[in-house]
Order: C-alpha cells, then sequence, then structure tokens
C-alpha cells in the first residue's frame, strides 16, 4: 500500500492540494509518505534554526510549496495531528511540517491556526524527540511578531518552556531551548509573566563553555532588563552582574554584544544600579573596548554606558577618569564613525556639565575642547544643549585660570575661540530651540563680548570702540594655552 501511495504522490506532485488532502485522509500512512516525497522532490529539507539560514535557492523552492500548502487550508488539521498521543510518530511529523511553515512568512497562520496551545501540551510528551520539535516550533513563532510570541504567552508557554532544562539534557536541546527561551522574552513583558524563574535558569546558562547557549542567554537577560518594571533590579538581584562583567573580555562579538547591550541597559537604572556597575569593576575593561578593533555597534553601546555614568555624580566622574577611559573616549570623538562620535560626545558633555574644576581640568588637558566645539554642529538638539552646559562649566571653570594669565583672560575661552568654537557658538544663536538660544546668548555674552560686538553690535552691553577692539585683536594673537596640569593620570 505504501508503494501505491508513493508512486500516487509522485505522479501528482504538481498538485500539492492533492497530496495534503490525502493527508487529510490517510493521515497515520500518508503524513510519513507525503513529508518523504515533499523532501525528496520539493526540496523542503529541515530547518535547524529560524528564517536567516535557510540558503536563498531552497528558500524560493520551499516558499512555492508553503504557499501551495497554505491554499489547501489543511493547516487546522496538521494542527489536530499533534494531540495524538497514541500516535507519536504521527505527532513529531506534524510538528516538523508546522515548524517548517512557522520559518516561513506564514508564521501568524500556524500561531492562529490551533497549533499553539497543543505545541505547548507537547513540551510534557514522554518522547524527547517531540519535546525538541515543539521548543523548536515555539521558538520560530516566538521570533516572528510580537503579536505571534503573545499568542504562545497567552497559552502559557513559558513555564513548560524553563522545565525543559535539565542537567542531563543534549547541548543540541538546549541550544534550542535558550534561544526560544530568547525569541520569547524579546519586546515588553506582559505582567502576569514572572522574570525571576526565567533568571534563575539564565543565571545558570550564562555560565555555559557553548557560545550559542551563551550569546542566547545573555539576549534573554539584555530582553528582560527592558520589558517589565523593576526589571533591572531583578537582574541584578539574580547575582548575574558578576558573570556579565567577565564576559566583557569574552573572545567572541556574538557574545560581547548582547552583554554589553544588557550592561547598557542596567547603567540607565537609578542611582543606586549604576553604582553597583562602578563598584563591580565595569570600567576596568573600557579602555580595551574603547580602543581596540571591535565591530562599531559594541563600541557605541560602550560609549552609552560611559555616558550613563558621567551623567550621575562627580564621584561617578572620578570613577571614569581614574580607569582612563576619557582619552579612547576623545579619539573616538575626533575620528569615528557619526553613531560613535555622537555618543562620545554625550559622555564627555556629561562629564564636563557635571564635574569640578579638577575633573575640567584633566578633561582639558586631554583635548576635549576641539572636538567639543565640532559636536554644536550636531543636528541633536539634546546633545547641542547638554554640550553647552559642558562648556558653560568650562568656562566658569576657566575663571580662575585669569590668575595664572598676564592677560587677565579666560585661558579656555581664549583657546574656544581659537579653534573655532567662537563661529559655531555665533552660529546657534538662531537656533529653533529657546533653551539653546538663551543659553549661547549667556555665553557669548559673558566670555566673549568684545569679540561678537566687533561683528554684531547689536548684541545689548556691546562695547564697539574701536580701542577695545584692538585690544583684543593684539591679545589673540598669541592665546593663552589651557593648563595641561591634573591631578589625575592615565
Amino acid at each position: 500500500m505504501l508503494q501505491l501511495f508513493h508512486e500516487l504522490l509522485v505522479l501528482c506532485f504538481s498538485s500539492v492540494s492533492f497530496q495534503v488532502s490525502l493527508v487529510c485522509l490517510l493521515y497515520p500512512v500518508s503524513l510519513k509518505a507525503c513529508q518523504n516525497c515533499w523532501t525528496k522532490y520539493g526540496q523542503m529539507t529541515p530547518l535547524v534554526s529560524w528564517k536567516p539560514q535557510c540558503s536563498s535557492g531552497n528558500f524560493f523552492q520551499m516558499n512555492s510549496t508553503m504557499i501551495k500548502i497554505i491554499r489547501a487550508d489543511v493547516l487546522p488539521r496538521f494542527a489536530e495531528f499533534l494531540s495524538r498521543r497514541e500516535l507519536p510518530q504521527l505527532q513529531m511529523e506534524a510538528a516538523w511540517v508546522l515548524t517548517n511553515i512557522a520559518a516561513s512568512g506564514y508564521t501568524l497562520l500556524v500561531a492562529e491556526c490551533g497549533a499553539v496551545p497543543r505545541l505547548v501540551e507537547l513540551l510534557g510528551s514522554p518522547n524527547a524527540n517531540i519535546r525538541h520539535q515543539a521548543i523548536w516550533a515555539i521558538g520560530n513563532i516566538a521570533a516572528d511578531v510580537p503579536s505571534c510570541r503573545d499568542i504562545l504567552l497567552d497559552h502559557g508557554a513559558v513555564t513548560p518552556l524553563l522545565s525543559q532544562f535539565r542537567e542531563d539534557m543534549r547541548i543540541p536541546v538546549l541550544r534550542t531551548a535558550t534561544w526560544a527561551l530568547s525569541n520569547l522574552c524579546f519586546g515588553k513583558l506582559p505582567a502576569e509573566v514572572q522574570v525571576k524563574p526565567i533568571l534563575e535558569i539564565t543565571s545558570q546558562l550564562i555560565h555555559s563553555a557553548d557560545e550559542k547557549i551563551l550569546a542566547d542567554a545573555c539576549w534573554t537577560l539584555c530582553y528582560i532588563c527592558g520589558s517589565v518594571d523593576d526589571s533591572i533590579q531583578d537582574v541584578l538581584d539574580a547575582g548575574v552582574f558578576p558573570q556579565l562583567v567577565n564576559l566583557l573580555m569574552h573572545a567572541s562579538a556574538s557574545v560581547l554584544l548582547p552583554v554589553i547591550t544588557a550592561l547598557a541597559k542596567i547603567s540607565a537604572g537609578d542611582d543606586a544600579q549604576v553604582k553597583v556597575l562602578v563598584e563591580n569593576g565595569i570600567l576596568n575593561c573600557f579602555v580595551q573596548l574603547l580602543a581596540r578593533n571591535y565591530p562599531n555597534n559594541i563600541k557605541k553601546q560602550a560609549c552609552l554606558i560611559v555616558s550613563n555614568i558621567t551623567t550621575g555624580s562627580k564621584d561617578q566622574i572620578q570613577a571614569v577618569i581614574d580607569a582612563g577611559v576619557i582619552s579612547p573616549l576623545i579619539v573616538l570623538l575626533k575620528t569615528s564613525e557619526t553613531d560613535i562620535k555622537k555618543e562620545a560626545a554625550w559622555a564627555i558633555s556629561n562629564a564636563a556639565s557635571g564635574g569640578s574644576s579638577d575633573q575640567i581640568q584633566y578633561l582639558v588637558s586631554r583635548g576635549c575642547l576641539e572636538p567639543l566645539c565640532s559636536v554644536l554642529t550636531y543636528q541633536d538638539p539634546d546633545l547641542v544643549y547638554t554640550c553647552l552646559e559642558g562648556f558653560q562649566n568650562i568656562l566658569q571653570a576657566g575663571e580662575a585660570g585669569k590668575k595664572g594669565q598676564e592677560s587677565g583672560t579666560n585661558p579656555y575661552a581664549q583657546f574656544i575661540l581659537e579653534c573655532g568654537g567662537l563661529d559655531n557658538l555665533e552660529d546657534l544663536q538662531d537656533h529653533d530651540s529657546d533653551k539653546i538660544h538663551k543659553l549661547v546668548m549667556k555665553l557669548l555674552q559673558s566670555y566673549w563680548e568684545e569679540e561678537v560686538s566687533d561683528e554684531d553690535p547689536g548684541i545689548p552691553g556691546s562695547n564697539n570702540s574701536v580701542e577695545t577692539v584692538e585690544t583684543t585683536s593684539e591679545d589673540a594673537a598669541q592665546p593663552p594655552v589651557p593648563s595641561s596640569g591634573a591631578n589625575e593620570t592615565e
């Protein structure tokens, strides 16, 4: 009978609808024969992971077959096969077919055909292979769009998935389960999803020697950090932070990216949470991360973490200085791509706007003024304003430097003038942002009134005398250099 049925399928392979109809009528025997025929003649090979791993040629052939199967409207029938406990092989093959379709562009059809509650139920199957196939299907469904992920969560997929993690798990199954868990955690989690049981499992997985398991476990932590209220504190309470810091030195960028992204989300927490980062030595790794040839997305996240730290107290700014991070940040601000420059600019601007006089002196001695002047031209009002606040703090600190200058000029104001920063400040006088306009006018009138009055007689309080302009010109001929003495060294 099987031989005749197989030959019939070969002859009729041009009509997939005919094949799947036979599956519905003769499912115990025909499903396996039909699957074999698809595999042999339709190139519908099993997927090792989700969509990106399909080769382009096989994907298009497979997609054509998928469309025909979907048009036959038999997905609900496949979903029914998942419940046939007396026929485990049928459950396995039906799960295999649905796993493949869930990895295509038709994931929502699988999620809505009645398969989800049955796949979740299969996580309790006594058959290890069926459980693995169900995990695989759930991972594919969760990886598609948030609505598919939410259907899985609504059917309580998390708890039975967590029960799969056992000490005797084979590495391939552990990889699939960890990947599926990370997909379920992507996006904002509903309030009813308890993250602490997830963190208990993940806190063990981040010690794995397997790179794929390690990367997906770290992505899970990263997703949880931004998923629900108090999630950052839950992550810290789970005791994962020391290991995350250790993983900053991991050789693989596929591991380092989720690690540093998770740490960047933690660094956006409250002051107490940021303090935990600093006290656990996170900054000790950053000279290497910022200076070496890491991918741009990793450097960008590293700059973001430093920026979040320098937003805080003077003690936190000092920790950044003591770790020797300022110099590589300034190099990035001068030489890197625009997206990294912006994050580096935030880090330096935050430090400049909140630093003490000694810390300002250190920043200037490391060459921050000239690249900060270029930040004033960025099309990011929030960043420009923070940079202006940094200049305000720098210039206030520079007033104390007048005592050491024979000319009685602010050394930092003079340096900004010499490196073209004054031109950038003047260009901001007509900025659309009212707060930028007000702060720029305040700085211009406080520190460069004579220079501005020469060019714009309309500036309030200006002195237009020729004598004043001539004196300024003489002083500018030999500009004082900002003090390079610093209490800290790198």
